[in-house]
């Protein structure tokens, strides 16, 4: 007897919708995601979709109507609620535009619960196009699976950074100049980690970061890292320590 084929398909199509999702609800898609969806997926009506709205976890969904433009869809039934994930921030200063794509692209993928630019006396880019970097945002939870948006959040001075943090917050600041290995770090969460520009942080900076209360210095080994590898390797560290990587998790 064959075997009954897993149904969504692998291939079942997964989009962010921003508006509320629900066994009532019966969602019109249109803009870039109708595009997709009809004039590169091929998409015909009874076809299946997986939506996720950040408010309710994911839907499996079907196309009930197909225009040119638009879609209107039905929903079924809902695949999994509203993740959390661990409450790790990502304090870092914005570079070159792919690289800083890679950064949002990456940092949402392992997890990331909110993505804070910071503006250091070396920061090449102060200006984000916040438009750009929240579909980068959306893309990559569209295809590494998450049902939840990290947070972003506007740009904001080191200064101004530090005078308003959070005392209860970690601030893992990774140093050139060394500190304790992060794999060692006893950092559960709440906390955050702190990558600089190209070029490094300013020995004011520096001065400033090790006199902020919440503030510990953390080493990301023996070799020197770009700004946007320095980012991507300290949050895996700390998800295979601390985060949703392990088996024993609560």
């Amino acid at each position: 007897m064959p075997a009954t084929p897993a149904w969504p398909p692998a291939s079942t199509p997964r989009l962010f919708i921003d508006r509320p999702l629900g066994s009532e609800s019966t969602p019109v898609i249109d803009g870039p995601a109708a595009h997709y969806l009809l004039n590169v997926m091929r998409a015909k009506i009874g076809d299946p979709l997986l939506l996720f709205d950040n408010r309710s976890g994911e839907w499996l969904a079907s196309v009930a109507e197909a225009g040119k433009r638009s879609l209107t869809v039905r929903i079924e039934r809902q695949t999994r609620p509203l993740e959390r994930v661990p409450d790790l921030w990502l304090c870092f200063a914005p570079v070159k535009k792919a690289r800083l794509d890679w950064i949002i692209e990456k940092a949402t993928e392992l997890g990331i619960a909110r993505l804070q630019p910071v503006i250091t006396e070396r920061t090449i880019v102060e200006r984000v196009k916040r438009e750009r970097l929240e579909a980068q945002i959306v893309e990559a939870c569209e295809q590494c699976g998450r049902t939840a948006l990290p947070e972003l959040a506007e740009p904001v001075k080191l200064p101004q950074l530090l005078t308003s943090w959070p005392r209860d917050r970690a601030l893992l600041f990774a140093d050139e100049a060394g500190g304790a290995p992060l794999a060692a770090a006893d950092a559960p969460a709440p906390a955050a980690i702190l990558t600089g520009p190209e070029g490094g942080f300013t020995m004011r900076e520096r001065e400033a970061l090790l006199a902020a209360p919440a503030v510990r210095r953390i080493a990301l080994g023996p070799r020197i890292l770009r700004a946007e590898t320095a980012a991507i390797a300290a949050v895996g560290i700390w998800m295979a320590a601390h985060g949703d990587w392990r088996d024993d998790r609560p």
